[in-house]
């Protein structure tokens, strides 16, 4: 059982599955710093200084609320006891995957373009000068009358 076990976990599609999940893992904390650092802040330039990840609705009010209580932060929110839906987590994360998807995306096209680049260029015969053609004739020739 143990050479069994030995001979799947040590396979190379095994092993290149599992460096391809790591290296996912750290593309992942690449895209998420660059979407919250980089992508959203400038959307929240051009919003007005909107931040995305501050951004809930209040579902319901803790008992014994007034019905005009209002929360700054979603950690006020959820303090208090309110039910807070944080809906500019879900457009960060939403963001967070068109990047993921596009930059995938354009890997798998320029990998495929690669890949019909190699299949299109046939194996193109060697041109033959005309004196080597001649000379091939005659020994062809030559063979055809020793037999």
């Amino acid at each position: 059982m143990l050479a069994e076990f030995k001979k799947f976990a040590f396979k190379g599609n095994l092993m290149d599955m599992a460096v391809g999940i790591i290296i996912g893992g750290a593309f992942g904390t690449v895209v998420k710093s660059l979407v919250g650092d980089v992508v959203m802040p400038v959307i929240g330039l051009i919003t007005g200084g909107v931040n995305f990840n501050d951004k809930f609705w209040t579902m319901r009010l803790p008992k014994g609320a007034a019905d005009e209580t209002i929360y700054d932060t979603i950690e006020e929110a959820t303090k208090a006891g309110a039910t807070v839906m944080p809906y500019g987590n879900f457009l960060t994360a939403a963001v967070s995957f068109i990047i993921v998807a596009f930059v995938l995306f354009i890997i798998i096209k320029k990998f495929i373009a690669a890949f019909d680049k190699e299949e299109e260029k046939p194996a193109e015969e060697p041109k033959v000068s005309d004196d080597v053609a001649l000379l091939t004739e005659i020994r062809d020739l030559l063979k055809d009358q020793k037999s």
